[in-house]
């Protein structure tokens, strides 16, 4: 676990990569992902790029995967997942890959046209069978079958002229149920009256052949006279999308033709099943593949895209690469080179060569499922910085503890390490499951983070000694009554004073009253007494400071490991002894005091005892003349006076010492670099770093990896003065606010009480407080309703509270002292990640 500490070894190497060889080597070191290429090419647009075809090609083959995997899914089809890895497809298979797409793509997109002209023509027949019924339903409902060949008074009612016959014309067809009113509306506007229309619902919903849909529609037929309204009633059911059918005048010409049309539909319904049957059969067998085959496509493309990245020697048989990689890596790097060249049948073997340079190197942090939660914490805040020690390993402890300081409660604790035990031991099957679900996706990476946050807060709950606001009284009280009951009876105290009074006071002095402190945590006295939230204050509030200093002490003593790893003794001196000192001087003192006061002060002298508080100010404003504030011990005034100032002095050994330092030696750096003889500028060679450099190969040197290039800044003493001076404020201060700020695990702890308490009392007493029948049923109530805000409000609103407070803790008040997190991360060339999209090309 040594790796954890800090962040691994990297380093910068050149491959080289028969032509031949390349693809399968690219290929293995994908399986194993412990590399991260560099883009050789930067000024190369990606479509002059020597495998942009291939890239291409491998796209195509995706965007018909997709379209496969689309009719898959509008068919209701589960897509079989066997959870193989298959491995990547050699170059020559793309033809055959290609092949099989384009004929699976062109067959189902033969099927799907076919599929929609015979829906479209079978609705068309539906719909011309309806017709027929319906029209013959009205001729049947009018009294007089003559009225079609005769004239009729609806033309025109004042018309005397009966002698000559009229004829009157109609059309029948379909529309949507929803626009039958304004049809009907815009016929009776246009034609004024002239026309006349009956419409009756399809009982049956149609399937709309485009898009799939169920639609109701209704059928209609319009009675009208002359050629004039018949142009004008065809224009309107064109605007309103009505489907017009040709029908028969006659009754034995439409009985004709429902027949034909009953015939045809059954035919064309015999086709649409032999047809939905190969498309379900062709669906399924592209359903067991379909997985397979985007990990084989999503792979070469990779690859492509990575080989895009290389450089190609004049020769056009060699591929040049740079990597970072772990040191403690290139062992099974150099394997995987040697698979690649075996399965390429390639004769030559893959050279993997070691560079120097003075570009920083990625962080990369190994991680297990533990922890990958806590390591994403630290990372959320910033990269670290190239081997800079790693908070993450002191932060799966430090941040559920203080999480559980806010949110100790057995019974809630006990709830959260359920449901984080559920996650936990169900992880494989809900990984299976592959839930997109964004919040349920953040808790299950969280599940372990849940864990020892719930397990901790189960420890807390034991020391607060609550459990949904109440305490365990495991193994009895401390305090006994019947001492001080003794003590008063003949006097102040009688039975009836035992029990008429809700509140009495037990004096500890007195003998017998106080048995000895309860063996864990807080005596469950404490529970019922009305100076319950005095005691716990002064409890929690002390436990915060105690807390947060040494947190804080811990923070910087981290930071000394950082200036020892990166050789800085100058950091060292005038940076981590004088920020010790002053925190320790002054805060360290303060929890020194806290700790004094308790172990000095008994029940008989606590009446005497000074207050802390009062104290620590003195201490900084020097004033030992208040006769009300008594001294806690011999001597405080001199020890006191000197922490000051031993404080005070350690601000200009940050402040000033350390720039001037720093001035004078880069001062003695130049003159020791180069020396001035008859007004020329004589260099004394390179220094030991700049000998070191190996020369990159001329296909890959740039001008920022030359150590000509490299010339060391000139020394700006105004800005590093500044920088100083910022840093050294920022530390006083911080050390002073940053105290105050772990307050906020007494604040917490104390709210998160009292809300249990105040839920408890205000619903779970409700069901408590009657005895009958009915107040089961009450209480069963109650309890389902106290059990839901209980999650809801405790356990979700509560629990993300801490959470974050937590966090900051983390963030601002620990990590700034050693951790400066301006790193970048090392995203290493893996199938694993590119499958499950963490990584974009």
């Amino acid at each position: 676990m040594g790796e954890l500490f800090r962040s691994e070894e990297m380093t910068l190497a050149q491959l080289f990569l028969q032509s031949e060889a390349a693809y399968c080597c690219v290929s293995e070191l994908g399986e194993i992902g412990m590399v991260q290429f560099r883009d050789l090419n930067p000024d190369v647009n990606v479509f002059q790029r020597k495998f942009v075809n291939e890239v291409r090609r491998c796209e195509e083959m995706d965007r018909k995967l997709r379209f496969v995997e689309k009719e898959i899914k509008k068919a209701d089809m589960p897509i079989v997942d066997t959870g193989e890895n298959p491995e990547v497809p050699v170059p020559r298979d793309m033809i055959d890959l290609e092949a099989t797409f384009e004929k699976l793509e062109n067959e189902l997109k033969e099927i799907n046209t076919n599929q929609e002209a015979l829906k479209k023509n079978f609705l068309e027949l539906t719909e011309l069978k309806h017709i027929l019924r319906r029209t013959q339903q009205f001729f049947d409902e009018m009294e007089d079958p003559t009225l079609l060949e005769e004239s009729s008074t609806l033309l025109d009612p004042n018309e005397v002229n009966r002698v000559a016959p009229l004829r009157l014309g109609f059309v029948a067809g379909v529309i949507g149920r929803e626009r039958i009113p304004t049809f009907e509306r815009m016929l009776w506007r246009v034609c004024r009256g002239n026309v006349f229309l009956r419409q009756a619902d399809i009982e049956d919903s149609l399937e709309d052949p485009s898009s799939g849909d169920q639609v109701h529609k209704s059928v209609f037929i319009i009675f009208f006279q002359g050629d004039q309204l018949k142009n004008r009633v065809k224009k309107i059911c064109e605007g309103f999308r009505a489907t017009l059918y040709p029908c028969p005048e006659t009754p034995q010409e439409r009985k004709e033709m429902l027949a034909g049309v009953n015939a045809r539909i059954d035919d064309l319904q015999m086709v649409l099943n032999q047809t939905e049957d190969h498309r379900q059969r062709v669906l399924q067998a592209a359903a067991k593949a379909v997985r397979v085959w985007f990990i084989k496509v999503r792979k070469m493309k990779a690859i492509y895209h990575t080989l895009n990245l290389c450089n190609i020697d004049v020769t056009q048989k060699c591929l040049i690469a740079e990597v970072w990689c772990p040191v403690s890596d290139l062992d099974s790097i150099q394997f995987a080179l040697r698979r690649g060249t075996e399965k390429s049948g390639s004769t030559v073997p893959s050279i993997l060569n070691r560079m120097q340079t003075k570009q920083t190197p990625p962080t990369y942090n190994k991680t297990n499922k533990l922890t990958s939660g806590f390591q994403n914490i630290v990372d959320a805040y910033g990269i670290g910085s190239y081997r800079e020690i790693n908070p993450a390993p002191y932060t799966i402890i430090t941040f559920p503890f203080l999480f559980a300081v806010m949110f100790g409660d057995l019974g809630h604790g006990v709830l959260m390490t359920c449901a984080a035990l559920y996650l936990v031991l169900r992880e494989s099957r809900l990984i299976a499951q592959k839930n997109d679900n964004e919040m349920f996706s953040m808790v299950f990476a969280g599940r372990y983070i849940m864990l020892m946050m719930g397990l901790f807060s189960i420890y807390t709950g034991i020391i607060y000694n609550d459990c949904f606001s109440k305490s365990l009284n495991v193994f009895g009280s401390g305090w006994s009554v019947r001492p001080m009951f003794n003590v008063r009876v003949g006097g102040n105290w009688t039975f009836e004073t035992l029990e008429g009074n809700k509140v009495l006071q037990l004096d500890p002095a007195v003998d017998g009253v106080f048995k000895g402190p309860y063996p864990i945590g807080i005596d469950p006295i404490w529970n019922i007494a009305t100076n319950k939230l005095t005691f716990l204050n002064s409890f929690k509030m002390k436990m915060s400071i105690i807390l947060g200093v040494i947190h804080m002490l811990f923070g910087v003593t981290l930071s000394l490991f950082n200036h020892l790893y990166f050789q800085k003794p100058l950091n060292i001196y005038l940076g981590f002894i004088p920020e010790i000192v002053f925190m320790a001087s002054l805060f360290g003192y303060l929890v020194l005091l806290i700790f004094y006061k308790w172990l000095l002060y008994d029940v008989r002298l606590s009446r005497d005892a000074p207050s802390l508080l009062i104290a620590f100010i003195n201490m900084f404003l020097f004033n030992y003349s208040d006769p009300t504030v008594k001294p806690l011990y011999t001597g405080q005034q001199a020890l006191q006076t000197l922490l000051v100032l031993i404080a005070l002095a350690c601000v200009p050994c940050m402040l000033i010492v350390k720039t001037l330092v720093l001035r004078r030696q880069y001062l003695w750096r130049k003159n020791l670099g180069t020396q001035n003889f008859g007004g020329i500028r004589v260099g004394n060679g390179p220094t030991d770093d700049e000998a070191e450099i190996i020369q990159h190969d001329q296909l890959s040197q740039h001008s920022e990896d030359e150590p000509e290039a490299r010339e060391e800044e000139e020394f700006n003493f105004a800005d590093v003065a500044v920088h100083q001076a910022i840093h050294t404020i920022e530390y006083c201060l911080g050390c002073i606010s940053n105290t105050a700020s772990y307050l906020r695990l007494w604040a917490l702890s104390l709210a998160h009480a009292q809300l249990s308490e105040v839920l408890w009392s205000m619903v779970m007493h409700i069901g408590l407080s009657t005895r009958s029948v009915a107040g089961f049923c009450l209480l069963s109530i109650v309890f389902c309703f106290f059990a839901v805000l209980t999650v809801a409000i405790l356990l979700i609103m509560e629990g993300l509270s801490a959470f974050l407070h937590a966090l900051r803790l983390h963030w601002v008040e620990f990590q700034n002292k050693f951790y400066s997190g301006q790193g970048f991360k090392f995203l290493p060339f893996t199938f694993e990640g590119i499958l499950d999209g963490k990584f974009e090309d």
